[in-house]
């Protein structure tokens, strides 16, 4: 009902309190554990490690990691900086592994993540995400309605908007002005679906 689950260190946390983020190539032992395949509609030289500062739910300051194209990581990083700057709660923040794709939607994952390969719900063509042009913030915080479907399932205490908790994404809120600050539009303004964790580079 209340999401508010302290964060797990995958990555060294930060030193101290100030935003530090980083873009890089990605290493191979990274694109190993992601789900990137030669099948993808980005090669895998046009994406970038990014790995970043963020606040969890604890209230302490925690390292993220983000696979995004080249060319949106420099936007990627500058919208999560004011989302820091804001100490805006974030679970966790993590490369998605292949064993993810095939997951039931039952779970009550809420990782904010970035690349991933595959198509768009309930259809054939590449999502944003298998561009590494789209971000998912905080997705059990923020579900995927569409219908009487809610994505993920148990996470339908969400659904009310108007009982605003910490983690979710609100018009006019700060993930909502980050990311349109660089150009990026919100699903949650879309009609069906209504993809309220979403931010695209491209509109997707």
């Amino acid at each position: 009902m209340n999401r508010s689950l302290p964060t797990r260190d995958l990555l060294p946390p930060p030193s101290g309190t100030t935003y530090a983020a980083k873009i890089a190539e990605v290493p191979a032992d990274v694109l190993q554990r992601s789900t990137w395949q030669s099948a993808c509609p980005v090669a895998a030289k046009d994406l970038r490690y990014v790995t970043l500062s963020f606040w969890g739910f604890d209230r302490r300051p925690h390292t993220g990691e983000l696979l995004v194209r080249q060319d949106a990581a420099d936007a990627v990083v500058k919208a999560f900086g004011e989302l820091y700057a804001q100490q805006f709660p974030i679970e966790e923040m993590r490369i998605t592994a292949p064993s993810e794709l095939d997951a039931p939607p039952t779970g009550d994952g809420n990782d904010t993540s970035a690349f991933v390969c595959r198509p768009v719900r309930g259809q054939k063509n590449w999502s944003a995400h298998a561009y590494g042009l789209a971000v998912d913030v905080n997705p059990f915080c923020n579900p995927y309605t569409k219908g009487d479907l809610v994505l993920p399932e148990l996470a339908t205490s969400y659904v009310d908007r108007a009982d605003v908790r910490p983690g979710m994404i609100t018009a006019g809120g700060p993930v909502v002005r980050a990311f349109t600050n660089v150009g990026w539009q919100w699903g949650g303004n879309w009609t069906s679906p209504v993809d309220r964790m979403h931010f695209t580079a491209n509109g997707t």
